[in-house]
């Protein structure tokens, strides 16, 4: 695996990831922008909106059979929210021309002027979207958004973080608000579109069996020559000390069978460094099957379903995230607590590190095993003030020791509990 980058103009960059492991070619463009509530909602619609159509292709059902006639090619759309940006992901997979029936086709330049005309050259009717494909994205909005609490655990999780970062960008929930959906219309949304096009941070992802060519066919393309250059609004992610200054407890009530605990976790660390430790530290405490949480907590004591946790390292804190009775909540606390606080006493083996370590390094290794999987790694990259390569990386986690990670336990405070029950 081979990876570069290269600048196609000011905040627009190309990654090419040139591997042997794959028959296809995978790329991504990555719209990067801050999270921010007047716009949350309409930069979710956005890349659904995208999906309905081209300058091209006017409909979906253009789409899906050029993508047919591309050998089965496949299009997929997301969102995500990472630190306090928004991101806008797009995906075109396709066969590499290797692969293909010798005719001449160049099926990378033609999924790449696919991609681009999707993202950059949308369908367009009296100089704004399609009203009728507005609308329905709307309302496919509605239900997503209206959706989030049927799955109880992640409903949860994005409580408390609401709750730990109110009027903050990173509490904002990623699919927007109702309330928002009744003020956007495919005016005001080709307007914003506009804008957003004219100043995010715009990642290129070319994965699979690549030539030297890929750089001058993007350059070279119509849709690509059109964008500006620009400095590009959005937040690089950056490490900040962070200490509770008081626990705070939040319960809500809702028709559930199980309860759903989270517990939000504050890390006084702000050197970026330091997120290797604070890894070993999550993957000791819930990030695997051996933790202290679903030891203790599941196993032992019987008090939860579920018991784990993970680390958001671009944001500095740790959730931990449990289904329980809901009679069990205070002993359930109770023992969560009590694992928080024996690891600030050391009461852990060096074993547990060295098997933390080694989980990490495996799932670090399994990284290239899968396209997108390595596009997202290589994007977190970029959005990292201090970047490794994936050897690097391991050997940062091999170095981590106990007394490293009983300095991180001393540096966790409790947030928030959030607490949903019946």
């Amino acid at each position: 695996m081979d990876y570069n980058e290269s600048n196609i103009k000011n905040g627009i960059k190309l990654h090419t990831i040139k591997t042997e492991k794959f028959k296809t070619n995978l790329i991504a463009v990555m719209l990067t922008t801050k999270l921010d509530k007047e716009n949350v909602t309409k930069n979710a619609l956005i890349p659904a909106v995208l999906r309905r159509g081209t300058a091209s292709l006017n409909t979906l059902e253009e789409i899906n059979k050029s993508l047919e006639e591309m050998y089965g090619a496949s299009l997929d759309c997301g969102l995500d929210k990472t630190g306090d940006n928004q991101v806008l992901k797009f995906y075109i997979e396709s066969v590499n021309d290797e692969f293909l029936p010798q005719n001449g086709e160049n099926m990378l330049k033609k999924s790449l002027e696919s991609i681009f005309e999707l993202v950059f050259n949308p369908y367009l009717e009296d100089n704004c979207f399609k009203k009728e494909y507005v609308e329905q994205e709307k309302e496919n909005l509605k239900q997503i958004i209206e959706g989030k609490i049927d799955n109880k655990a992640k409903y949860a999780l994005d409580r408390c973080i609401e709750e730990m970062y109110k009027n903050e960008p990173f509490g904002l929930y990623k699919y927007g608000y109702v309330e928002d959906l009744n003020n956007i219309d495919e005016k005001n949304l080709y307007e914003y579109y506009i804008e957003l096009i004219n100043k995010c941070k715009i990642d290129i992802f070319v994965s699979g069996l690549l030539d030297n060519q890929v750089e001058e066919m993007i350059k070279n393309n119509q849709n690509i020559n059109k964008l500006k250059e620009r400095n590009p609004e959005f937040i690089m992610p950056e490490i900040r000390s962070k200490i509770a200054e008081k626990e705070n407890t939040v319960q809500e009530s809702m028709e559930v069978t199980q309860g759903k605990l989270v517990i939000g976790l504050d890390l006084d660390i702000d050197n970026e460094d330091l997120r290797y430790d604070a890894m070993i530290y999550n993957s000791i405490l819930g990030g695997s099957a051996n933790s202290k949480l679903f030891q203790n907590v599941r196993e032992k004591a019987s008090l939860a379903y579920t018991a784990s946790s993970s680390y958001y390292r671009f944001k500095n804190n740790i959730f931990i995230n449990c289904g329980i009775e809901i009679g069990n909540y205070d002993k359930a606390l109770e023992i969560i607590k009590q694992q928080i606080e024996d690891m600030k006493k050391g009461d852990f083996t060096e074993e547990e590190v060295e098997n933390a370590k080694q989980g990490i390094v495996a799932a670090i290794k399994s990284i290239d095993d899968e396209q997108d999987t390595e596009i997202m790694y290589f994007f977190g990259q970029e959005l990292s003030k201090n970047k490794l390569d994936i050897d690097k990386y391991m050997d940062r986690i091999c170095k981590v020791n106990k007394k490293n990670v009983v300095d991180i336990a001393n540096k966790v405070s409790v947030n928030t509990v959030y607490f949903l029950k019946n």
